[in-house]
């Protein structure tokens, strides 16, 4: 299924239908007066979190939603049908925004929650309410209430307890795959992945969620490479995970590119809970491995892990700390050299 995380749609609901204009007419009774009956309900636009889902893709393909009328009011007092209304199924975690862009109308976060975005019109009343001891046979009805038009956004934020972040070809995708039960694609070349990825990792008995986000470059804010099109999906983790690689002969110049791009993004990323692993050295020597560690934890300011997503070196300790913090718990102790 292709990934689509943001979408425009257009909503109309439903208009009232109009009130009745009616009098009794039976043989023997003279003054049967007014039996206008009133006009139903125009059908509402809702919006509803749904399981099972992760893209927008269903909105590529029908933008426009507009519910239905409800009927005119008729003799003998009868009412009009209500018009049907229209629920949009979005995945959890989709904002919905006004068409600036900017205004969140609201933000899905639970499944089933359930948001009103056009209210139907009301239907007008018939000739009968109007009747009173003064107007015994009244001869107006109210039109039915206009629909509401209107244009949203609905933009994906995908929910991950954990988000992989790191420069192309850091082995993000690799890692995901070795510790959970995602298949992205995996590849030799920059920018492999072009869409998020989610997995279920498991440790410890214990699961949790993590995204695999798109590599970043230097100069991704200003729309460079994939640009930060899909840092929106690592505003709702609560921990990040830097993967740095370990090949690099400029991993501190590496580690703090992306520092920089997350920064510019938004200054909460820049404040998110980060674990940094030192990734791939099971291609490195003991010595370059310490050296590298210890430049790395020089300019991160705190520990750094040592792991190879090919290998499966170090993963479960790196996944243990990612899970104490995202249980809110102390910080997991600096792990101490890695042996081969």
């Amino acid at each position: 299924m292709k990934f689509l995380d943001l979408a425009k749609v257009y909503i109309r609901s439903g208009g009232g239908g109009g009130g009745c204009v009616s009098f009794r007419r039976e043989k023997f009774i003279e003054f049967g007066g007014p039996d206008g009956g009133d006009g139903g309900n125009g059908g509402s636009v809702y919006a509803v979190a749904v399981d099972g889902l992760n893209t927008l893709i269903d909105f590529r393909y029908q933008q426009h939603f507009f519910a239905k009328s409800g009927q005119p009011g008729m003799g003998s007092q009868r009412t009009g049908k209500t018009g049907e209304d229209i629920i949009l199924k979005v995945p959890v975690g989709t904002e919905i925004i006004d068409e600036d862009e900017e205004t969140v109308i609201a933000d899905l976060t639970v499944v089933g929650q359930r948001v009103l975005l056009a209210q139907g019109g009301n239907g007008g009343w018939g000739n009968l309410r109007f009747k009173s001891s003064t107007n015994r046979a009244p001869a107006r009805a109210n039109p039915g209430q206009e629909g509401v038009e209107r244009t949203i956004w609905l933009r994906l934020k995908l929910i991950a307890d954990a988000g992989l972040v790191g420069l192309p070809n850091a082995g993000k995708s690799t890692f995901l795959a070795a510790v959970s039960n995602a298949r992205p694609k995996i590849a030799d070349y920059p920018f492999t992945t072009l869409v998020p990825n989610l997995g279920v990792v498991g440790v410890d008995e214990q699961e949790f969620v993590m995204a695999d986000i798109p590599g970043l470059i230097e100069g991704a804010s200003e729309g460079r490479g994939l640009g930060t099109q899909f840092l929106a999906h690592v505003e709702r983790c609560k921990v990040l995970l830097h993967l740095v690689d370990g090949t690099s002969n400029t991993i501190t110049k590496d580690f703090r590119t992306i520092v920089t791009e997350l920064e510019a993004y938004a200054e909460e990323l820049g404040d998110k809970q980060r674990v940094v692993a030192l990734n791939k050295c099971d291609a490195l020597d003991k010595k370059t491995i310490s050296d590298r560690r210890r430049a790395l934890e020089k300019a991160s300011g705190g520990p750094v892990h040592v792991i190879s997503g090919v290998a499966g070196m170090g993963l479960q300790e790196v996944l243990r700390d990612l899970l104490a913090r995202i249980h809110g718990e102390a910080e997991a102790e600096e792990t101490g050299p890695w042996q081969p």
